[in-house]
């Protein structure tokens, strides 16, 4: 999404795995390539020795998450989950099931606005393979029939989940990325740092700490495709930051641009001018509310808010072409 961006916080690091400290503002940053996208771990005020122990766990926790959830491995325990869980149910490691219970209350939450059955959709509309044309009604109404909450069975006492239909699929794109900066965060916290953001590809944690000047300053980038940070968000630490948008990650069909998010009730890939920014107490909920808040607009903004106590939702929307 690379929506957000600490604005005091986030030095011009763009080397993979590269560390670079400024001594006038005391201030350390490490930046790396997982999950398919940038991470950065900035702090402050931070001993160098320290530092580098809270950067090793951060990339130490958004491994873990990665050798569990990444669709493109066909090793990682999603992608055998996907072969194996329309024959049986299929046991799930305590990472992952706590992602899918989530998933689970995230999706009553939203009334199904955030559903991650939705792999079928997101292949047919060409997000992991290329195509050309919009898909036709008759290929969206198919791929619907593999795509649903409502088609999985849970057994809780085994941790286990089943699909009632073949060819379902998982993806925990809108999800994943907040679960990992939740585990980084505690992690750097056990560290001894308190002070800094971790940013996974635009999703933020800011840890508990603010900087001297007593708050986070984030800018979140206008949905108009332009760059510019059209609002600026004025945090305390201790919570996360998430902006889903399509001007990010989109693909180009019959010469209109189709943001990564697909709808799981229509099976449309809408393609709104508008962002929808979420701030909430952990980063698995600021991923999952701002997904649902994008595909469902400023109506369901006051169920998301309820259903998250501390959360706040920010829409942007912007006059944008949509266009290559």
């Amino acid at each position: 999404m690379a929506a957000l961006c600490a604005i005091l916080g986030l030095a011009a690091v763009k080397a993979t795995g590269c560390r670079r400290s400024s001594p006038a503002e005391s201030r350390i940053s490490y930046a790396f390539g997982t999950m398919g996208t940038r991470a950065e771990c900035t702090l402050y005020d931070c001993p160098r020795e320290r530092a580098e122990a809270a950067f090793a766990a951060v990339e130490r926790e958004f491994d873990r998450v990665t050798k569990v959830c990444n669709l493109y491995d066909p090793s990682s325990e999603l992608s055998r989950l996907n072969r194996e869980a329309d024959k049986d149910f299929f046991v799930c490691s305590e990472m992952l099931w706590s992602i899918l219970c989530e998933a689970r209350r995230a999706h009553r939450a939203s009334s199904g606005a955030f559903d991650v059955t939705v792999k079928p959709l997101m292949d047919l509309w060409g997000f992991y393979r290329k195509r050309r044309q919009v898909p036709s009604r008759a290929e969206i109404a198919e791929t619907l029939k593999r795509v649903g909450m409502d088609k999985l069975e849970w057994d809780d006492a085994r941790r286990a989940v089943r699909f009632r239909t073949p060819g379902m699929a998982f993806d925990l794109g809108g999800i994943a990325k907040g679960y990992a900066l939740d585990l980084a965060a505690a992690a750097v916290v056990k560290t001894g740092a308190k002070c800094g953001v971790i940013d996974l590809g635009g999703n933020l944690y800011l840890l508990p700490q603010a900087p001297e000047h007593g708050r986070y300053r984030i800018g979140i980038r206008s949905p108009s495709g332009t760059g510019d940070s059209g609002t600026v968000l004025e945090l305390f630490g201790g919570c996360a930051v998430s902006t889903s948008g399509s001007y990010e990650r989109f693909v180009v069909l019959d010469g209109k641009r189709y943001g990564h998010v697909v709808d799981p009730a229509t099976g449309e890939a809408p393609y709104l001018n508008r962002s929808a920014t979420a701030v909430a107490p952990t980063g698995i909920e600021s991923d999952w509310l701002s997904s649902a808040a994008f595909l469902r607009g400023e109506g369901i903004v006051p169920q998301l808010e309820k259903a998250v106590p501390g959360a706040k939702l920010t829409l942007t929307v912007a006059p944008a072409a949509n266009d290559k």
